[in-house]
């Protein structure tokens, strides 16, 4: 690991910091504390394109084949300089220093990664050797969109196992708010699909950005096709649903379009999405 020491914080979700190909720490604000991330989309690459993405130089495209030897080592160096060094005294507030995840996160969908049922069993693999299983989670931010691969369902199944959970992105619930938000053309009814089968093979939480675009808070509609979505995935199959706001500039074109909502504008919503049985956290 190279570079200055610098201290981390939840504004600052830069995938190099440790100077690693795949690893990479951040301070999570919505697990609270350290997150090793993975980056499996190393070259920027995604099937999506969301407006509010930090990604630089963000790409169409999937994940580049994966050194998983290299993947292994990294994710085993670090965890013990996390563990027996001095980054977290360096690089991180002391009210953050505790491991609390590997999340496959990174620049683009981890899921698109042909070796992604082997790096869920690799991380599986290193928690256990560390001491760590069971203690700390394996979390897959996924946009869900390639439930229909069996690769995908084998590695989300094993994560299950594992005791780990996946973060599915649903951030509208019209075709038209998928497009605008999501640069994808989907329906509502194939989101719904996919998050169903997506909790039926592991826990899973519904992870949703909200903003406003060119001032425009989402409007009633949107929030009841948002909530139609939930309900028909199957609401007694979710934890719950992390909501949340702009924490990050966005690095897309439509970044000056983008503001944060207040508090009290997410908290209203939030509330009902509770009245659907639901769990919510709110970060704004």
């Amino acid at each position: 690991m190279s570079g200055e020491a610098k201290q981390l914080g939840v504004t600052d979700h830069s995938r190099d910091s440790a100077g690693l190909t795949y690893v990479y720490p951040v301070v999570s604000r919505r697990a609270g504390g350290v997150s090793v991330g993975i980056n499996l989309n190393p070259n920027n690459a995604c099937n999506w394109r969301c407006i509010y993405c930090q990604v630089p130089g963000l790409k169409r495209g999937t994940a580049p084949p994966i050194d998983l030897a290299l993947l292994e080592r990294e994710l085993r160096g670090f965890i013990d300089t996390l563990l027996h060094g001095d980054f977290m005294r360096k690089h991180v507030p002391e009210d953050a220093r505790r491991i609390v995840d590997i999340a496959f996160s990174g620049n683009g969908e981890p899921t698109s990664a042909r070796e992604f049922p082997d790096a869920i069993d690799l991380a599986g693999r290193v928690l256990r050797d560390t001491g760590l299983d069971g203690k700390v989670k394996i979390r897959v931010i996924t946009n869900g969109s390639l439930l229909g691969r069996k690769r995908v369902q084998q590695g989300l199944r094993r994560l299950g196992e594992l005791g780990g959970e996946a973060w599915f992105k649903v951030d509208a619930g019209s075709a038209d708010g998928y497009r605008r938000i999501n640069g994808v053309e989907i329906s509502p009814e194939s989101v719904a699909r996919n998050l169903h089968r997506c909790a039926q093979l592991c826990p899973t939480w519904v992870q949703t950005c909200l903003f406003a675009l060119d001032g425009a808070i989402p409007g009633d509609e949107e929030v009841q096709a948002y909530l139609d979505v939930l309900e028909r995935a199957g609401c007694a199959n979710l934890p719950g649903v992390h909501l949340y706001g702009l924490a990050r500039p966005s690095l897309q074109p439509e970044a000056e379009r983008l503001s944060s909502l207040p508090q009290d504008t997410l908290e209203a919503i939030a509330v009902r999405i509770r009245a659907l049985g639901l769990a919510v956290n709110v970060s704004v």
